[in-house]
C-alpha cells in the first residue's frame, strides 16, 4: 500500500504538466520554424551575399544595402516604390478602413433594416480574384470603354485616362484596392461594436450623449484593439502589395514607375531582373526585404505596445 501511494505521488505530480502543452503546439512551431522563420532567417543572410542560385555566391558584407541607397537608378527606383507605397497605404487608412469603421456604426444601428442585405453587398468585392477585380476596373477606367456611356448620362467629364497619367495611376488602383478589401475591416469593426454592452450604451442615451458623442467617447474607445489590429493589417498588406498592381498595371508601375511599389520593385530587382537585362539580383532582392521587414517591425510594435496594451 505504502509502495502504491509513492508511486502515485512520483507520477501525479504537478511537474510534467508544466511541459505537456509543448507537445500539442510542437507540430505548429515545426511548420512556423520550416516555413517562416527559416526563410526569414535565410533572407537575412542572402543580403549579404551576391549572385544567384545558378551562380557561385560571395559574401559582400553590407554592399547590398549601399548600392540601394548610393546608386544613381536603383536608389531612385527604391525611393519611388518607398513613397509610394506609402501613399498607398495612407489611401488604404482613409478611404478602406474610415468607411470601414463608418459603415459598421451604420449596420449596427438599431434604426437600420435591410442589414444584411447591405453587409453582403460590401464583402462581396473580398470574394473576387485580385486578376479579375483588376482587369474589370481597368476596363471600366479605359475612356475608350467607357466614354459613350459616361457622355451620355452627363459625365463626359469622368471620361479621362485614369491609369495612363502618373498624376492620378496609383490613386485610382489604390482606390480600386481599397474598395475590394473594404469588407473585412467592415466586418470585424461591425463584431467589435456588437461586442460592446448594450447597458452601456442605453445609460449613455439617458444621460443625452448625442450618437456622435456615444461614438467618440465611448465607442470607438471601446474597439481601440480592433482599430489597431486593422490598421496593423493594413499597413502589413500594404507594404507587401503586388498582385493589384501587376493586374491593373505591369510589374514596372507604369507609367512612368508612377504604381511602382516596393512588391513590385522586389520582383523586378530579385526575380524577373530589371528591364533591360533582365537578370536579378537575389542579394540585392534580399536587402529589400530586409528593409521592408525592419520598417515592418517599427511600425507594427509601437502599434500594438498603443492599442493592445490594457489601461
Amino acid at each position: 500500500m505504502s509502495q502504491h501511494i509513492t508511486l502515485k505521488k512520483k507520477y501525479s505530480g504537478s511537474a510534467p504538466s508544466s511541459w505537456y502543452w509543448l507537445l500539442y503546439t510542437l507540430p505548429a512551431l515545426i511548420i512556423y520554424v520550416i516555413f517562416m522563420a527559416f526563410p526569414l532567417i535565410d533572407s537575412l543572410r542572402m543580403s549579404l551575399f551576391t549572385g544567384n542560385s545558378g551562380q557561385v555566391r560571395e559574401f559582400v558584407g553590407l554592399e547590398n544595402f549601399i548600392t540601394l541607397f548610393k546608386d544613381p537608378t536603383i536608389s531612385t527606383r527604391y525611393a519611388g516604390a518607398f513613397k509610394n507605397t506609402l501613399v498607398f497605404f495612407v489611401i488604404h487608412m482613409i478611404v478602406q478602413n474610415c468607411l470601414g469603421i463608418l459603415f459598421a456604426v451604420i449596420l449596427t444601428s438599431n434604426k437600420m433594416r435591410g442589414r444584411v442585405f447591405y453587409q453582403t453587398i460590401i464583402f462581396i468585392p473580398t470574394t473576387f480574384a485580385v486578376l479579375v477585380t483588376g482587369y474589370l476596373w481597368k476596363l471600366i477606367l479605359n475612356p475608350v470603354w467607357s466614354g459613350d456611356f459616361l457622355t451620355k448620362i452627363g459625365l463626359e467629364v469622368l471620361a479621362r485616362p485614369y491609369l495612363g497619367e502618373a498624376s492620378t495611376a496609383l490613386i485610382a488602383v489604390a482606390l480600386v484596392s481599397s474598395w475590394q478589401w473594404m469588407g473585412i475591416p467592415t466586418m470585424m469593426f461591425v463584431a467589435a461594436l456588437r461586442n460592446i454592452s448594450e447597458d452601456i450604451l442605453e445609460v449613455a442615451s439617458i444621460e443625452g450623449a448625442t450618437p456622435w458623442q456615444t461614438f467618440w467617447k465611448i465607442k470607438l474607445p471601446l474597439i481601440k484593439p480592433v482599430v489597431g489590429m486593422i490598421g496593423i493589417l493594413t499597413f502589413v498588406n500594404n507594404f507587401n502589395a503586388f498582385d493589384i498592381v501587376f493586374a491593373m498595371q505591369n510589374v514596372n508601375g507604369s507609367p512612368g514607375y508612377s504604381t511602382d511599389l516596393i512588391g513590385t520593385f522586389f520582383y523586378r530587382i530579385g526575380i524577373a531582373g530589371q528591364h533591360p537585362i533582365g537578370i536579378p539580383d537575389a542579394g540585392l532582392g534580399a536587402a529589400v526585404a530586409t528593409i521592408t521587414f525592419l520598417v515592418l517591425i517599427i511600425g507594427v510594435v509601437p502599434t500594438l505596445m498603443a492599442t493592445q496594451g490594457r489601461d
